[in-house]
């Protein structure tokens, strides 16, 4: 498995991905991610041939995560945290706001996480 910049190719595996974990991002969003180096892949293999399989994706605006999945049957292989490292080697900072659920894995990740105000069971993690 390796990590790279997404392409203009890879969008309707990065949408598959991001659907599949029910994420609401709209293609247009993607489309820029992809266009400003902001959206990362995670592919099988080594990442070089497009017959690669797209694992996961994460998406950026500017310095905020705006996505982040991981394909249902390749969660729990760390996938995802590869994804969020690889998206620290090219930011500064990150922030992402996220459901109860996912909080451990951006604790794990070092995040540092406080509840959105008035909104329960929404959190603000930054790094």
């Amino acid at each position: 498995m390796r990590v790279r910049e997404a392409t203009e190719a890879d969008l309707p595996a990065v949408m598959n991905v991001l659907d599949g974990a029910a994420l609401e991002i709209d293609v247009a969003t993607v489309r820029g991610g992809i266009e400003r180096d902001g959206t990362l892949v995670a592919v099988s293999g080594d990442g070089e041939t497009t017959s690669d399989r797209v694992l996961g994706a994460l998406v950026l605006d500017g310095d905020r995560v705006a996505a982040v999945a991981v394909r249902r049957r390749r969660r729990g292989q760390g996938i995802g945290t590869r994804l969020v490292e690889a998206a620290l080697d090219r930011r500064d900072r990150l922030i992402a706001e996220f459901d109860a659920d996912v909080r451990p894995f951006y604790e794990r990740l070092g995040f540092d996480v406080e509840p959105l105000d008035n909104e329960a069971d929404r959190f603000r993690g930054t790094r």
